[in-house]
């Protein structure tokens, strides 16, 4: 590697990714293609593949596996299974962000301001190809760029932004945008619109504002150890009929448990 050191990583150049998306029409919702997961896996791969058809990767936020770990989760994975990602964090968020505890990197202070908030920056640039080849080993179909809400919508992270998805290559990959803090709907809108960005959301605290699929990340309602009631769970079906093709990924200490239960509640059948 050159700019960002990525330890036992082997980044070989690898041919275009494929589509992997197989949806099958649900009974319960007629007219919306839901996919059921987790963010992360809660159990055993082997035993999370038996009971769900899609999962988010979370690891390749914090940091990159190498390229034979993503294909051998492809290997692993039943046909028609379904992978997005997170982006690396080294895109979205600055080194001094406690999320870098994790990334593997020496000293992240000698990355500020060369890192995070898609900064026009070699370090940036480099973290996204890496980030893009592992998605074509995984044969991810959708990329997730989680910001933080220190990530305002200043003039110039705005900036910053637009710039970094104007330029970036992209394959057939479509890319989710989950903007925290309070950033104006319009401009979301505009910047989804332009940039042809998927306004991720989790749909209990804003409603998407463009982009298809659906993609909604259920953070809990409370936080991160809320545990989804049934009723909660009635109001999202309600709110995936609303929507062509839906992705519900589950982001809770019971993220397991309640994904199980909606999915037997819309009724999808692996």
């Amino acid at each position: 590697m050159g700019c960002i050191g990525v330890p036992g990583a082997d980044w070989p150049e690898l041919p275009p990714m494929s589509d992997c998306m197989d949806l099958t029409p649900r009974d319960n919702l007629p007219h919306a293609e839901v996919l059921v997961g987790c963010c992360g896996f809660p159990k055993a791969r082997a035993v999370y593949y038996a009971h769900f058809k899609a999962v988010e990767i979370q690891q390749t936020f914090y940091r990159l596996p190498d390229i034979a770990t993503a294909e051998r989760w492809r290997a692993e994975a039943p046909p028609g299974f379904v992978f997005t990602m997170k982006a690396w964090q080294l895109i979205t968020h600055e080194p001094s962000s406690p999320t870098y505890r994790r990334s593997g990197i020496a000293a992240p202070a000698t990355l500020l301001g060369r890192c995070g908030s898609f900064r026009g920056t070699p370090e940036v640039a480099e973290a996204w190809t890496h980030t893009l080849q592992f998605a074509r080993a995984l044969s991810a179909r959708l990329i997730v760029f989680q910001c933080p809400a220190s990530f305002t919508p200043a003039p110039e992270n705005v900036a910053s932004l637009r710039a970094f998805f104007e330029r970036a290559e992209r394959d057939d990959l479509l890319l989710a945008w989950e903007p925290r803090g309070a950033w104006p709907d319009e401009l979301v809108r505009s910047l989804c619109q332009d940039l042809g960005l998927i306004h991720c959301v989790d749909p209990f605290q804003r409603q998407p504002l463009y982009g298809t699929p659906a993609y909604f990340r259920l953070h809990g309602r409370t936080g991160y150890r809320y545990q989804y009631t049934d009723d909660d769970l009635r109001q999202l079906r309600d709110q995936c009929a609303g929507y062509p093709t839906v992705y519900c990924l589950f982001n809770n200490v019971t993220m397991w448990e309640d994904a199980l239960r909606f999915q037997q509640m819309i009724g999808v059948a692996l």
